[in-house]
């Protein structure tokens, strides 16, 4: 059962992962005017990618120091879940060695 939850928490920091990662180059190519955000679709993707990185980044955004236009939150973001993973990796082999 355990392994089972880690699992889950595993798959979830993985979307996590995703969800940042292509947030992040989408607000790229929106800053470089290679998409624009008077499509419809492109709105409603960015709207929607910023409605679930926000609370990610807000506790992130309130440690850091502000860097003008440079947003370092999605690397701080991203490293942060790549150790959550790690961990949580670790704990599913500790778990499936114990026999748990």
């Amino acid at each position: 059962m355990l392994v089972l939850l880690l699992q889950i928490v595993d798959l979830l920091l993985g979307v996590a992962r995703w969800i940042i990662i292509i947030q992040a180059i989408l607000s790229w190519l929106v800053a470089f005017n290679v998409i624009n955000t008077y499509n419809d679709f492109v709105r409603q993707i960015l709207y929607a990618l910023d409605r679930m990185t926000t609370p990610i980044y807000r506790p992130i955004r309130r440690v850091m120091p502000d860097f003008g236009a440079l947003d370092l939150s999605p690397l701080v973001a991203l490293l942060l879940i790549i150790i959550l993973q790690m961990v949580v990796r670790h704990g599913m082999a500790q778990a499936m060695l114990a026999g748990v």
